[in-house]
């Protein structure tokens, strides 16, 4: 099948897109307002987009807290979201009012930060504390329509990472059990059964597998 996505006829029950840019890392923000009120929610777009210095970056659809908070004090957290926390992850997705502390409903301890205001989450092993760099506005479907998604940039300023989880000098992300959003309501996760390693070829390699190849 092929679709024009302007138009949007694609038939199914569901727009496919998010069935297909997967696995997407999950961006679970916490942010806190000038009020000092804390907040937290997952971000299924959302990855890592720059190394030193490093950066992140999350999109929002819709003008949500974790965008005002931003904003307001330009800063955030990402915590690492896992498998054992997917039901409390769940949890801070709901669409509650503005000035709610999340961290309660999803059962989450806020741990303080070491360079930022915003806390992490104590029980994620994996802390991104960020700065707020820079928001872009993305264009609206129609041309003068009101945009629906804004992209929010951050630089990394420290990481905490739980040091049961470091071993022989590296992380054992598999340990971890992060999940990732599939389209729907799915996700996935990763374990040490399904995580591989494949070493990138060198130049060599590239090139002899090209001089293998029948000439035309």
């Amino acid at each position: 099948m092929f679709y024009d996505t302007i138009a949007n006829a694609h038939g199914l029950r569901h727009d496919p897109f998010k069935a297909l840019v997967v696995p997407r890392p999950i961006g679970w923000i916490s942010t806190i307002s000038k009020d000092g009120v804390c907040n937290i929610a997952p971000y299924s777009f959302f990855n890592a987009v720059g190394e030193r210095p490093h950066y992140v970056m999350f999109s929002s659809s819709g003008r949500k807290d974790s965008l005002h908070n931003i904003e307001e004090t330009g800063e955030f957290v990402c915590s690492l979201a896992t498998w054992e926390l997917r039901h409390n992850q769940n949890m801070t997705s709901a669409a509650v009012a503005r000035g709610i502390d999340e961290f309660p409903l999803g059962e989450l301890t806020a741990a303080p930060s070491r360079l930022v205001r915003p806390p992490r989450v104590k029980e994620s092993p994996a802390a991104l504390e960020c700065r707020h760099w820079r928001t872009v506005e993305l264009p609206p479907l129609e041309p003068g329509g009101q945009p629906r998604s804004w992209v929010v940039f951050g630089q990394v300023v420290g990481i905490h990472i739980d040091d049961r989880f470091v071993r022989d000098g590296m992380v054992d992300t598999a340990a971890m059990r992060p999940i990732a959003r599939l389209g729907y309501m799915d996700y996935a996760v990763v374990t040490p059964e399904t995580m591989f390693t494949i070493e990138r070829p060198s130049v060599e390699q590239a090139m002899a597998r090209l001089a293998r190849q029948p000439a035309e």
